[in-house]
């Protein structure tokens, strides 16, 4: 069975070919062909890279950014050119989409019919930044694969078995019965992360109890009890809980307030500010890159320096209340693009549990192994590195859904 998978960022496009079997391997499996674009740092163009399990690559520019005109190209190099690894469209057995935001009705992954997508887009008001890119992507297949069935894999999934006290907000009941309350995102890697952690640990999910942390350009936690998510810090929208790349977090809805009587904001202007201007980016004036936060760091910025001490603190803050909603830990699981590859972060953030005896193993850390526990040999609670498998979760949805005939 030929999976393919589409993994839409803001301003980054991830395509994915896989190949299963009549049965699931127990760990990740590398794609047989993989296209990713990118247009954060060009102006009218979008970058594109091309590899294939046997070693061909393509590197190119664009004369576009146009999402579907961008997805189109990729797709045909999956039967054309240096890194053609299928003869013809037809031997793509099924697409799966990343969606973020499946609302209250979407509780697992679904074939997308036209209902689905209308779906997409009514919850479009609840993820401006994501569900109509996922929408443009399931439409440039449609038109490039019109006979190829396609399956959404929302986001919010995972977290759909929250109980009420951490979904339902402390406003007028009214909110919650209008479809106001806490989703919880990043579910296809806290998921992916969880079930990771059991196997590297040799311990069975159900018994654990586990603090995910996917921290890159977003971040949330997840608190994971009996292989189920029970609380996490992002909520209505990506835009609560930790700080991010550009993005604020959880602040005092007062301030909307003042800034809305004071200063005459619009809704726009709330939106670009708490969206793309805050943060990382937003504290230090550089960058919402981590990268070169530190760099920034060594070179004395006082401001950076304050960017990463408020990341860090509300890192360790919202930890923490995860692990009393847990009543334990048993294992704190880093994942994402800092969390995978950012040692400074991970030390900083398990130096204030030392109190429930939690040890770093110092040389382990620095290395930033994919796939290992580092805490130290005599720490009551496991640290682990988990390089988070997105895609491949969604492949194995598609073979699920697939195999069992589960949209039957």
């Amino acid at each position: 069975m030929k999976v393919l998978v589409l993994n839409a960022g803001s301003s980054s496009q991830k395509i994915r070919l896989y190949e299963l079997g009549n049965s699931l391997p127990d760990l990740a499996q590398a794609p047989l062909w993989e296209a990713d674009a990118d247009w954060s740092e060009q102006q009218g163009e979008t970058q594109c890279k091309i590899s294939t399990s046997t070693g061909q690559s393509l590197a190119e520019k664009l004369p576009s950014t146009a999402r579907q005109e961008v997805i189109t190209h990729l797709l045909k190099t999956l039967w054309s050119g240096k890194t053609r690894v299928i003869n013809q469209p037809a031997e793509i057995d099924i697409v799966g989409h990343r969606v973020v935001h499946g609302g209250q009705e979407y509780r697992e992954s679904t074939r997308i019919t036209p209902e689905v997508k209308e779906a997409i887009i009514r919850l479009s008001s609840f993820a401006p930044l994501h569900n109509p890119l996922n929408l443009e992507g399931i439409e440039a297949v449609e038109r490039i694969l019109p006979h190829v069935p396609q399956v959404a894999v929302f986001d919010t999934a995972f977290h759909s078995q929250l109980p009420l006290e951490a979904v339902v907000y402390p406003g007028p009941y009214d909110w919650f019965e209008q479809g106001i309350r806490r989703y919880g995102f990043h579910g296809i890697s806290h998921q992916y992360c969880a079930q990771r952690t059991a196997q590297i640990l040799g311990r069975d999910l159900a018994s654990l109890r586990l603090v995910t942390c996917h921290i890159g350009n977003g971040c949330s936690l997840a608190a994971i009890q009996g292989g189920h998510s029970i609380d996490t810090t992002m909520g209505f929208t990506p835009l609560e809980g930790l700080m991010m790349g550009s993005r604020s977090g959880s602040i005092d809805p007062g301030i909307l307030v003042y800034l809305l009587r004071q200063q005459g904001y619009s809704a726009d202007q709330f939106d670009t500010v708490l969206n793309k201007e805050s943060g990382l980016k937003g504290v230090s004036g550089i960058s919402g890159d981590m990268r070169a936060i530190h760099s920034a760091i060594e070179q004395g910025n006082e401001r950076a320096k304050l960017a990463f001490a408020i990341y860090i603190h509300r890192l360790r803050s919202c930890i923490g209340s995860m692990i009393a909603v847990l009543g334990g830990l048993d294992a704190l699981v880093f994942a994402g693009g800092v969390g995978e590859n950012d040692a400074n972060v991970r030390a900083a953030v398990c130096e204030s549990f030392a109190f429930l005896g939690l040890r770093l193993d110092e040389e382990k850390n620095a290395r930033s192994p994919a796939d290992q526990d580092i805490a130290a040999a005599d720490s009551t609670t496991r640290v682990v590195i988990v390089q988070t498998q997105e895609d491949w979760s969604i492949a194995k949805e598609c073979w699920r859904v697939l195999l069992t005939g589960a949209w039957l």
